[in-house]
C-alpha cells in the first residue's frame, strides 16, 4: 500500500465540518494531523485493505502523519483473525496512541476467543506508563469480563489505580458506571468504601445515574454516597 496514494485517497474523502468538529472533541491531537475522514469510511477502507492482504509494510510506518492512518491501524488490528498477529501488532501501536478516539474505537473480535491470553495482557497494560496504553487495558477489561467471565477480583485492579491523566481517570470511572449496571451487589462496596478517588468516584456515580441500566432507587443511593457535595 503506497503511502501517497492512501493520502491522496484520504483526501478525496474528507469533510471538512467533520474535521472541525474532530478537532474540537479530540483536544490532545495536533489540528494540522486530522484530515477529516468519516469513521464508517474509514472501518470500509481498513476492510479492503486488511482483505487485500497488503497492510503489513503499513503498520510498521510508526509513527504516522495522519489521525486517519492511526484509525486505519487500529481498525485493520481490530479486523486480524489470527490472535498472535493480531497481538503483536497491537502491542507495537499501543505507544503510538494519543488520543482517546484511536483507543477506544479498538477493538479485535479476536479477544473474545482468546480470554484467558487477553487477561495476561490487561495486567501489563493497566501498569503501563503510557495514558493511553492503560486506557485501553481498562476498556478491554470493562467489554470482556464483566458479564460471564466476570470475576471479583477484577474491578479491584482498576480500582489500585491512581492517575493524573484525565482520560485515565474518565476510563477508571466509565468502567465502574458499566459495571455498577451489570453487576451491581459486587460493585457497590466499592463506591460505598470510596476506594477511588474522590474525582473519579464521583464521575463514576455521575455517568451510573445518567444510565437507563440502572434503577431510580439505585440512582438515589448512589447520589447519596457522593463526596465533597
Amino acid at each position: 500500500m503506497n503511502k501517497t496514494d492512501l493520502h491522496k485517497t484520504l483526501y478525496e474523502l474528507q469533510d471538512l465540518k467533520y474535521r472541525d468538529m474532530q478537532i474540537k472533541i479530540i483536544p490532545s491531537i495536533e489540528p494540522e494531523s486530522v484530515i477529516g475522514v468519516r469513521t464508517p469510511e474509514l472501518k470500509a477502507m481498513a476492510k479492503e485493505i486488511l482483505k487485500s492482504g497488503d497492510y503489513r509494510d503499513f503498520l510498521k510506518e510508526l509513527p504516522h502523519k495522519y489521525f486517519e492512518e492511526n484509525q486505519l491501524q487500529a481498525f485493520i488490528i481490530s479486523g486480524m483473525k489470527d490472535f498472535d498477529e493480531c497481538m503483536a501488532e497491537l502491542e507495537r501501536f499501543l505507544p503510538y496512541v494519543d488520543n482517546w478516539a484511536t483507543c477506544d474505537q479498538m477493538s479485535p473480535k479476536i479477544f473474545g476467543k482468546h480470554k484467558a491470553a487477553l487477561l495476561k495482557h490487561i495486567n501489563e497494560w493497566i501498569r503501563s506508563d503510557k495514558a493511553y496504553t492503560v486506557r485501553f487495558g481498562i476498556g478491554m477489561l470493562m467489554e470482556h469480563f464483566l458479564d460471564d467471565d466476570y470475576d471479583p477480583g477484577y474491578p479491584g485492579l482498576v480500582a489500585g489505580l491512581r492517575s493524573e491523566e484525565y482520560y485515565v481517570n474518565m476510563m477508571i470511572a466509565w468502567y465502574f458506571a458499566t459495571a455498577l449496571a451489570k453487576q451491581y451487589e459486587s460493585i457497590l462496596p466499592f463506591i460505598e468504601e470510596k476506594r477511588l478517588d474522590d474525582w473519579t468516584h464521583n464521575k463514576a456515580i455521575q455517568k451510573s445515574v445518567e444510565s437507563r441500566r440502572i434503577t431510580d432507587e439505585q440512582k438515589r443511593y448512589l447520589k447519596s454516597l457522593k463526596v465533597g457535595r
